[in-house]
């Protein structure tokens, strides 16, 4: 696995490639602190591409001032030797500098979707998101980029991007990758203690909840997410930020499920926030 630290570098990797006939080209932007979610990404990359690359940066444009950018899981041997077991023909873990060149001015908002879920609790997050994809997307210039449910608002806002101005790039959404327990795995997992780690159950729960409600013909809104409250309710130290049935291409609340809704809940467990979902059938 080569590692690279250069947008020049990568755009050279990649329009090398691009000379020899049958060549796909796979994205996988991560942060770091890669865990199985991250190598399931690697791993649906390889099947459907011929070349992967992995970005590892810790975007600071997509955290707000009072956020855990400083102590953000940092990992770069171990990520080092994830990816590279799992197959990434490339990691470009560029520097702060190289993304955000001294001077530079630009940034990619998407409007209206950027500021729903978690757009809408953390000012400006979608927008620094946006940017930083953006930018990988034009360095690598892939036929694919790879992304987790687990960030199924992240996805909405990344799709309308990729659409409106017509990149060229299919974003694939790999299924969620969670502990046997049904925590879903997060790099911010790592900030829990024993206790907080029991209590972070609870987003599992009010998913598993209602998909049940959904899986015996439940289909208010309503209902569905009262019942999402009152599992919340059996832990009450943590923190609701939003409990939300929407629908996914929009992000905008809906009165019914129907197939393809996005149900998608975020709380705080202590001080880490943590998020969940599922795409209801």
């Amino acid at each position: 696995m080569e590692i690279i630290r250069t947008v020049a570098e990568l755009r050279s990797w990649s329009r090398a490639l691009r000379c020899a006939e049958g060549t796909r080209i796979g994205l996988v932007p991560t942060m770091g602190a890669l865990h199985e979610g991250h190598a399931s990404l690697i791993r649906a990359a390889r099947l459907s591409c011929s070349h992967v690359a992995l970005s590892l940066f810790v975007n600071p444009t997509q955290f707000g001032p009072n956020e855990d950018y400083a102590r953000y899981p940092r990992a770069f041997e171990a990520d080092c030797a994830l990816a590279e077991r799992e197959g990434a023909d490339v990691l470009f873990a560029p520097g702060v500098e190289e993304m955000y060149p001294a001077g530079a001015q630009t940034s990619v908002e998407v409007a209206e979707l950027g500021n729903r879920l978690d757009g809408e609790s953390r000012p400006g997050h979608f927008r620094g998101v946006a940017t930083v994809v953006a930018k990988l997307l034009i360095a690598a210039e892939p036929d694919r980029a790879f992304f987790g449910q687990k960030d199924a608002a992240q996805v909405a806002v990344l799709r309308r991007m990729v659409t409106d101005l017509r990149l060229g790039v299919e974003i694939v959404v790999c299924p969620i990758v969670r502990d046997a327990d049904g925590l879903a795995l997060s790099s911010r997992n790592a900030y829990l203690s024993a206790e907080e780690r029991a209590q972070a159950l609870v987003l599992s729960r009010a998913v598993r909840c209602v998909e049940g409600l959904v899986a015996q013909g439940e289909r208010r809104a309503q209902m569905l997410l009262a019942s999402a409250h009152g599992v919340f309710a059996t832990e009450p130290e943590v923190r609701i930020d939003y409990i939300a049935l929407v629908d996914w291409a929009t992000l905008e609340p809906v009165a019914t499920a129907v197939p393809g809704t996005l149900f998608a809940v975020a709380a705080w467990v202590g001080s880490t926030r943590l998020i969940d979902n599922t795409i209801l059938d």
